[in-house]
């Protein structure tokens, strides 16, 4: 079977949960004997790459502008799809979804798929227009898709709700991870269990801000380490002025990020809104021990087993933490194999992979 990938910046991913998913799936599809295609977004990566791990990459230009870089490589990739022999296209993520009608108009045999990854259009950083297009692209994937992924029980509740439609629940996978050592975490000067991680793209709907001021006032010779890079890195810059424990490592990945994520005291998910969060699940997989924002997905994707605060409540987060630093490290353990755990029985890359390939396959019978 021929699958094409359509809607991430691209693999291997350098950041974002949409690129990783795609990414991951991608491999473990490949591993599954599929052939795989995936639209890059020209320069990507600094060296053009054409093949990446047995998948085929495809780099589409751009306008380089906020508004519009990724409906016009998504466009581009789109026209592109329809001149190759495929079987499926998997559209990823609601703004991508908006280009569906092209394939089914030029290509009515090719059965399409796409996954409601977010809620993109909360995003603070869209415009009205912007915002405007997303919303339509999430009602273009429920008219248009054969078939429509959502990743936690709540997104398929409210598909059916608003579009009375019944999606498909596949969450994302992770693969769970053997501990790498902790070498590199001289890069900035860290030791095993000396800090509190937090991995995300640096926006203000990720909740980064109140943990740096709940972290400001609490006494501990633990560090905040923030990986991750965004519009909103500058002001979370000036907030933590004046505290050296706050360190901002910028985007990481590969060994650097795996290093990070197995060394860590605590992972904390500080977000105002998710779907499923990768970086989360990911931190899991490592038996990390996690503190999030009381949202339902987050609170769906840990099964209930982590620590929580009161989203977006500086308060409540300070509490949390002053309560973690004075918890038991045996209790942190055991927390952290129990989320591992239900990575095993619920996230496993490879029987995602599968899941998702069964949903391809029932389409073209």
């Amino acid at each position: 079977m021929k699958i094409a990938f359509i809607g991430q910046k691209g693999i291997p991913a350098k950041d974002g949960g949409v690129e990783k998913q795609a990414e991951r799936l991608a491999l473990s599809l490949k591993l599954l004997d599929q052939e795989i295609l995936v639209y890059n977004r020209k320069k990507y990566w600094p060296d053009s790459k054409n093949e990446f791990k047995g998948i085929k990459i495809i780099s589409k230009p751009f306008i380089n502008t906020k508004n519009l870089a990724s409906i016009t490589h998504n466009f581009l990739a789109t026209i592109d799809v329809c001149f190759r022999k495929v079987d499926i296209v998997h559209f990823h993520g609601v703004g991508p979804s908006l280009l569906i009608f092209i394939v089914k108009l030029f290509k009515p045999k090719v059965k399409v798929i796409s996954t409601l990854h977010s809620f993109d259009y909360d995003n603070d950083k869209w415009g009205r227009f912007a915002r405007l297009m997303l919303k339509m692209g999430e009602k273009s994937m429920a008219k248009w898709a054969d078939k429509v992924i959502v990743l936690t029980p709540i997104t398929k509740e409210y598909f059916k709700n608003k579009y009375n439609k019944e999606a498909i629940l596949i969450p994302n996978g992770v693969e769970i991870p053997e501990y790498p050592g902790n070498d590199l975490l001289k890069n900035w000067n860290l030791e095993k269990d000396s800090y509190i991680l937090s991995v995300s793209r640096i926006i203000k709907l990720k909740g980064v801000q109140y943990l740096i001021e709940a972290f400001k006032n609490i006494e501990t010779d633990k560090k905040l380490v923030i990986v991750g890079e965004g519009e909103y890195k500058q002001e979370l810059e000036s907030l933590a002025v004046g505290d050296d424990r706050i360190i901002f490592t910028n985007n990481q990945n590969g060994d650097n990020l795996k290093h990070l994520f197995a060394n860590a005291y605590l992972f904390t998910q500080t977000s105002k809104m998710e779907g499923l969060s990768i970086s989360l699940l990911e931190a899991m997989s490592y038996s990390l021990p996690c503190l999030v924002s009381d949202i339902e997905a987050n609170l769906q994707t840990t099964n209930n087993l982590s620590y929580s605060f009161k989203s977006q409540n500086i308060n409540s987060l300070e509490h949390k933490l002053k309560e973690i630093l004075n918890t038991d490290k045996e209790k942190l353990k055991n927390m952290g194999e129990k989320l591992k755990n239900s990575v095993k029985e619920n996230y496993e890359s490879l029987a995602i992979a599968k899941e998702t390939l069964n949903l391809y396959r029932s389409l073209l019978i």
